[in-house]
């Protein structure tokens, strides 16, 4: 194993609570340092499951707007809750008309089937969307929506690199926001604001 690929944990750190940052943390932390998510920037997270829990923690950790996109209704309390500051239920079609044009940033965490598009059309001029879900069925990905503003569309994995040692976390091992009624016992990492002031 290259020392550069093993980080070492705190000993006032819960390996348990901790062990999240190392897969669902630096997938979804590594794009928002890639495209420059700090303050003023627009970052939409689109599904608020296992990676858009951590996404949204982390953006909002790096001070930006914040705004999830979930299919379902009941998640926007917890939306609210892990640091959101708007959610957009994205089958309503008059709430998703709304936020046209204005993100810098989307990361797609949606594993499930979706229309790529509804969101690449939410991006402003030169705004990137990644997705870090995998669907098991090819989106169709509109060329001419992404050519006319300088769109970018692009895919991420976890990072196989040290990037971790780039963000200073702290990590709360007590009980997080339930993200169902039936998930009360799940402990929660809670990235800070350090983040923004790493390079």
């Amino acid at each position: 194993m290259d020392q550069k690929f093993v980080l070492r944990v705190p000993s006032n750190l819960n390996l348990a609570a901790t062990a999240p940052l190392l897969c669902a943390g630096i997938t979804t932390y590594s794009p928002m340092r890639r495209w420059g998510v700090t303050k003023g920037k627009k970052v939409g997270v689109i599904g608020l499951g296992g990676l858009g829990h951590m996404a949204v923690k982390f953006a909002h950790a790096l001070a930006a707007q914040v705004v999830v996109f979930t299919t379902s209704p009941n998640k926007k309390e917890d939306a609210l809750r892990l640091g959101a500051d708007a959610v957009v239920v994205s089958r309503n079609a008059d709430e998703m008309q709304k936020p046209t044009e204005s993100f810098d940033f989307i990361l797609d965490a949606v594993s499930a089937d979706h229309d790529i598009n509804a969101y690449l059309n939410l991006l402003r001029r030169d705004g990137n969307l990644t997705i870090v879900g995998a669907p098991a069925k090819p989106l169709a990905v509109s060329a001419f929506g992404l050519i006319t503003r300088r769109r970018s569309f692009r895919a991420r994995t976890s990072a196989a690199s040290p990037k971790p040692r780039r963000c200073s976390i702290s990590v709360d091992t007590t009980t997080s926001p339930p993200m169902s009624r039936s998930s009360q016992s799940r402990r929660s990492t809670k990235p800070t604001r350090d983040c923004s002031s790493q390079t």
